[in-house]
């Protein structure tokens, strides 16, 4: 697993570090859409000399090679999805986790001005997840 990531990363232009590998390895088992703080404290046990900068740079690396994306959801925090494909996000007003579906893109076209052109989208609602809803 951790050779295709390494091939993966390479492949997008990114030196595959350990430290690269374990985040980027994290994000695609972990589907919470964690934080880099949640990152930190995941791999803190398994990798002790890792800062809390080595995971923001490891995650600039990894969102500037288009490996994975920021989600701004949370007006607060930043999260982190290890899938880059275009897809939306739902984000639970009660208990603040997040979900994904997926938004066809070819729709976009029809929202934005005439000449703009779309290079990233970010889609998402707030509410109450099932769960939420249920215990009310």
């Amino acid at each position: 697993m951790v050779h295709d990531h390494a091939k993966r990363l390479q492949e997008h232009g990114v030196r595959p570090t350990a430290q690269r590998l374990a985040v980027y390895d994290y994000l695609l088992t972990h589907r919470t859409h964690p934080s880099a703080d949640a990152i930190y404290e995941a791999l803190l046990p398994q990798y002790p000399s890792f800062s809390r900068t080595t995971i923001y740079n490891s995650l600039k690396a990894l969102m500037q090679a288009g490996l994975i994306r920021v989600v701004t959801i949370d007006p607060l925090e930043q999260h982190f999805d290890g899938d880059a494909a275009d897809h939306g996000h739902c984000r639970c007003e009660r208990c603040g986790q997040l979900f994904d579906f997926a938004f066809p893109s070819a729709h976009v076209a029809q929202f934005v001005p005439d000449g703009f052109s779309v290079t990233r989208q970010d889609v998402f609602f707030t509410g109450l997840c099932r769960s939420c809803r249920e215990s009310v």
